[in-house]
């Protein structure tokens, strides 16, 4: 019996040390977590204006030169869509903790590092598709706007997709330069041109079905191609 005791006090010796180990490094963990927050809302307001409290394009312009990006870089909006940005050109305090917390980033160098990994990381097939629409809704910019002008739809075309597909994307800007049928491109239109970079034979097209629900814009835009582009 009284080794049995001995062994029951041994363990419970050996549970205590295992619980006061874990208290420690549960302490020092959120030492670390609360400096690293600290870091990210320090270099926040290096950026932010003082009225407002958020990052202003002014700001964000800023930052960029402090990373050595331009301020267009598709890069600066896969860090927008990262911090789940709602208002183009703007960041609050919570985006910028929830973007710079999920690269691990608390400084400039860190930002610079983790870029090239975001770009990798939103080229993905599971998660490119999400930043392609979040791209498209960034970019409406008032209340209850559904859809964006031709001109801005071509240059984001030319920022999210064309570093992927170049030659449709060459051709799409093209062709919806030249059309006069539609003024604006809406979401439905702008997911299918992703899905017709993936999916279609380009250039020769021998596999666009326009029975298989493809948008109109899309049937015009093929016959155009097969039309030799007059």
């Amino acid at each position: 019996m009284r080794r049995s005791s001995t062994r029951k006090t041994g363990s419970a010796e050996k549970v205590n040390a295992s619980s006061g180990s874990s208290d420690l490094f549960r302490s020092a963990t959120s030492k670390a977590v609360s400096k690293e927050l600290e870091r990210i809302d320090h270099l926040f307001q290096a950026y932010a204006d003082g009225s407002s409290g958020m990052i202003d394009p002014e700001g964000i312009e800023s930052f960029c030169s402090d990373v050595e990006v331009d301020h267009t870089d598709v890069r600066i909006l896969m860090l927008a869509w990262k911090m789940k940005a709602e208002k183009q050109g703007y960041f609050t305090l919570e985006e910028w903790r929830r973007g710079l917390k999920a690269l691990r980033a608390d400084n400039i160098s860190k930002i610079k590092k983790a870029l090239p990994e975001l770009a990798k990381e939103v080229t993905r097939p599971s998660n490119f598709s999400d930043f392609y629409s979040y791209a498209f809704r960034y970019c409406l910019t008032e209340d209850k706007q559904k859809c964006i002008d031709i001109e801005s739809a071509c240059e984001l075309l030319d920022l999210v997709l064309g570093f992927q597909f170049r030659p449709q994307v060459d051709k799409l800007t093209e062709y919806l330069k030249y059309q006069h049928d539609y003024k604006v491109i809406n979401l439905d239109q702008w997911m299918s041109f992703l899905r017709f970079c993936n999916e279609i034979n380009f250039p020769s097209l021998d596999n666009y079905d326009s029975d298989l629900a493809w948008p109109l814009i899309l049937d015009n835009f093929v016959e155009w191609m097969h039309g030799g582009q007059s």
